[in-house]
């Protein structure tokens, strides 16, 4: 931090440079061995504070012009310089990094009271504007603000997956006006997937009292009540409610799950009952234990998004069977797109790897008349997994001589386009084609478009209750546009459609795609 403040105090004109230094080093040679010395640890002191020790204060012969005329005389070091100068430089450092300077000098500590200094760190740093004008209203300052509430729980913000069994979920931690708003992020109501997300904030952070930040639980219909942000980790924290009492009701635990499900679902108990009973047990259970327990969050990321991707990944809600909604995570992995489950249910956990695309693997639609077919579909999908299939044999079996390898190729199945590799997720997509869903192919939304861009073979996760006995299966990926894609899982012949979440999520950016990658096996494990 000195050495920046030297690198400043330099360009703004405070001491003497190095090269200066030595000029009336050189024209001083009778001086012994331990003036040179003195000169050294002069110079070294230097690069910190800016001033050489025993120097007047009115310049140098380095800076003087002309004839001997001597130049304005200019500041030697950091305190030399206006208030103005220092509050500038000051506002430049990040936040962290001030508490330390305060301590240099008392000059330096009050100029550190300064509010420019601290609203442009609350600035630049967690993206604060127009709210900043709100503080006069409280009476309260930048420094404040930042010092007991912003920087504190700096490491909160950002994008969380809560650990509620295979459940999950997706809450994005912000700085929302001047508190920390945690939101909870719930897909539309079924199967209105083009409908915007719903939100619903669990916690808030925000400092009622001058001195001191407060954590809020959200949860219940007894307005805001005491809570507690524990075990703050890099990629983890935990919450908890103190007053669990505040998510009760008047009429027991049966009119609280009423009211839920018809705020969630948006129908009534007695609509969906006899279709979902199993569901609306399971439901029942984590909403009575969910938040009245210490709640464990882990970071997640949005995926990187390179020029070379089919569409730009992101985040998107659709239908899935018969559980309703759910929020997915679009990627893609050089020749590969994956489909990762943010939201679960009691067959496939959040967290799982629910859809694999092989972009390397195009298909051709038949004419619309064909395309109603079941069992045209079927034909040309299952042929292009029997082709994959035979290659992982091939590769895992033992090697051949050269003549029954090459013999070995086929052609690719009629309605499958022969690609370089890599070839089709690099290409522009090509014109719509119409598109229709096949007779008997179950779909909870019949609203879906009727033309598609691109379709490529790909893999679905299905699984029994408890995540037991999974197993991939084919399927047709179908590229709608660029914010929808669907996908028609052959052995359950059903159909999905996603439609792109459009909420901006702060602080969400993937450092790199390694460190993505590292975050969806980890996900994975969470839920295994």
């Amino acid at each position: 931090m000195l050495l920046r403040m030297a690198v400043c105090a330099r360009l703004c004109g405070a001491g003497q440079s190095r090269r200066c230094r030595r000029r009336q080093r050189h024209s001083q040679p009778h001086q012994d061995s331990d003036s040179d010395m003195d000169m050294d640890e002069e110079e070294e002191e230097e690069k910190v504070v800016g001033k050489p020790k025993d120097e007047p204060d009115g310049g140098s012969s380095c800076h003087s012009s002309g004839a001997g005329v001597l130049g304005p005389p200019r500041p030697q070091s950091l305190l030399d310089l206006p208030p103005e100068l220092l509050v500038e430089i000051f506002s430049s450092l990040p936040g962290a990094a001030l508490p330390n300077l305060a301590l240099v000098c008392k000059k330096f500590r009050q100029i550190l009271n300064t509010e420019t200094i601290w609203r442009r760190r609350c600035t630049e740093e967690f993206g604060m504007r127009d709210d900043l004008r709100k503080m006069e209203i409280v009476g309260m300052s930048s420094r404040d603000l930042y010092v007991k509430l912003l920087y504190p729980y700096r490491n909160i913000l950002g994008l969380w997956q809560p650990d509620i069994g295979p459940y999950g979920g997706l809450l994005n931690v912000v700085v929302d006006g001047l508190f920390i708003i945690g939101w909870m992020y719930l897909p539309p109501h079924d199967p209105r997937v083009e409908d915007p997300m719903r939100r619903r904030p669990l916690f808030r952070i925000h400092m009622w009292e001058k001195n001191k930040a407060m954590v809020e639980c959200m949860y219940g219909h007894k307005g805001p009540h005491k809570g507690d942000i524990q075990t703050v980790k890099k990629d983890e924290f935990s919450t908890k409610c103190n007053q669990t009492d505040h998510h009760r009701m008047p009429g027991g635990r049966q009119e609280e799950f009423r009211t839920w499900l018809e705020d969630e679902w948006g129908r009534t108990l007695e609509d969906i009952f006899h279709e979902h009973m199993q569901e609306l047990i399971l439901m029942k259970f984590i909403y009575t234990s969910q938040y009245d327990n210490c709640l464990t969050y882990r970071r997640i990321y949005l995926p990187p998004c390179l020029p070379s991707d089919l569409l730009k990944p992101g985040l998107f809600k659709g239908t899935y069977g018969s559980h309703g909604l759910e929020i997915i995570m679009l990627s893609f992995h050089g020749s590969k797109a994956k489909v990762t489950k943010l939201t679960g249910d009691p067959n496939v956990p959040a967290g799982q790897l629910t859809l694999e695309i092989d972009l390397n693997r195009p298909v051709r639609l038949p004419d619309l008349e064909h395309q109603r077919s079941m069992e045209e579909l079927s034909r040309l999908v299952l042929g292009v997994h029997e082709e994959v299939q035979r290659g992982l044999q091939a590769r895992d079996a033992p090697s051949e001589p050269a003549e029954a390898a090459e013999g070995s190729d086929t052609a690719p199945p009629a309605g499958v386009e022969d690609v370089e590799p890599g070839a089709a997720a690099c290409s522009s997509a090509s014109e719509a084609q119409p598109f229709v869903l096949p007779l008997g192919v179950m779909a909870r939304n019949e609203v879906y478009p009727r033309t598609c861009k691109m379709c490529f073979y790909g893999t679905g996760l299905i699984a029994g209750h408890g995540f037991t006995s999974p197993e991939r299966t084919p399927g047709l990926f179908i590229l709608f546009d660029d914010d929808r894609f669907g996908f028609i899982w052959l052995e359950l012949k059903s159909f999905s459609l996603y439609s792109r979440l459009t909420d901006q999520l702060s602080h969400a950016q993937a450092p790199s795609m390694e460190r993505f990658e590292a975050m969806l096996r980890n996900m994975q494990s969470w839920t295994s």
